[in-house]
């Protein structure tokens, strides 16, 4: 690990005590920041561009600094490794297929690549944030899970819980699912890996079509998956899951990542009673109570929170990403009461 001067993202994601739990949010560098809105003007890129333009994106990455988060993760899209395979995605304004697929075999002319040689914006993207950044805090990567991509892969787009063209697919070609889940596991490793020689301290993985599973079939299209991506990262960086309203934290906890990143449902100290006392978790001030609550409610939840992790191996985060009708008020009043219950332990110690 690098020194920082600012280490207390990696002091917690080690599992050890601290003043207060360090802070960063899902989405902090995006849409609900009102200076990303005017980069994104200053750009005038559509936003596939924007993700491989290393100079802007390092830019929006670090912009949740000035709000006081210990971690910058670097924006970028969790589609993104998946155009050199043969599948490029446009924003219009959401993700779709620039070219959707008619047949199975269209998805399974999809193929690895060279990593750095296919995404050399990547590297470039961390390195202007470290330079930037000079030692002051941790950069994460992060990427989306196998299963999450096929079912983008599948609907060609952004889809809801339902995604039917997926459940299709996964009870009538479950062997060329398989297959392809196979591929896209290889390319997330690759990817990830990218990320961490590039200079990511710490990555996650992102199963936000965790939803679209009943627990059987994510045992069998989600969890094997993740669990060959984590262990091939085993001993690179600390390795964070998510999986989006999952119900059975014991699932999460099977995927084999060092940090578990928690739904709203549960508290800390419950998912710890299932997991294990000494389980490293992030999270899980509800999303959707930053952007709908009012202030005094967010600080009582946030601190509820606070005090379910026990500021033992906790890192401070939502339940999801922000949304996009979140007040960016309401987004620095968060990270200031993070931090300000910090402020206010010690000066009672």
């Amino acid at each position: 690990m690098r020194p920082y001067r600012n280490e207390l993202f990696l002091r917690a994601a080690r599992g050890e005590r601290t003043s207060r739990p360090p802070v960063w949010l899902m989405r902090q560098a995006g849409r609900t920041d009102p200076e990303y809105n005017a980069l994104r003007d200053e750009a005038g890129l559509p936003l596939e561009a924007l993700f491989r333009n290393p100079e802007f994106a390092a830019r929006i990455s670090l912009l949740p600094k000035r709000i006081g988060v210990d971690a910058i993760i670097y924006f970028q899209d969790i589609l993104t490794p998946l155009a050199p395979m043969g599948a490029p995605f446009i924003f219009r304004p959401g993700p779709v297929l620039e070219t959707p697929f008619r047949e199975t075999r269209d998805l399974e002319r999809l193929h690895a690549y060279d990593a750095a040689r296919a995404l050399p914006f990547i590297p470039a993207i961390f390195r202007i944030i470290r330079r930037e950044l000079d030692g002051e805090m941790p950069v994460l990567g992060f990427a989306g899970a196998p299963f999450t991509l096929l079912v983008f892969l599948v609907e060609g787009g952004s889809f809801g819980k339902e995604a039917p063209r997926a459940r299709r697919f996964l009870a009538e070609r479950s062997q060329s699912a398989h297959a392809l889940l196979e591929k896209l596991t290889q390319v997330t490793i690759d990817y990830l890996n990218l990320q961490i020689e590039a200079g990511a301290d710490a990555v996650q993985l992102f199963e936000s079509a965790a939803p679209v599973l009943d627990a059987a079939a994510y045992r069998e299209f989600a969890l094997p998956y993740q669990q060959q991506v984590f262990e091939a990262m085993r001993g690179t960086a600390p390795t964070i899951a998510f999986a989006r309203d999952i119900e059975d934290v014991r699932l999460l906890d099977a995927s084999g990542a060092d940090i578990l990143s928690l739904p709203a449902h549960l508290t800390i100290a419950e998912a710890r009673r299932r997991v294990g006392a000494e389980r490293v978790v992030q999270g899980n001030l509800d999303n959707g109570l930053l952007a709908e609550g009012s202030l005094d409610a967010i600080t009582s939840a946030a601190h509820a929170v606070i005090e379910s992790g026990e500021c033992r191996g906790h890192i401070f985060n939502l339940n999801h990403g922000l949304l996009g009708q979140t007040p960016f008020e309401h987004v620095c009043h968060l990270v200031d009461a993070v931090r300000r219950w910090g402020d206010a332990r010690t000066s009672e110690a």
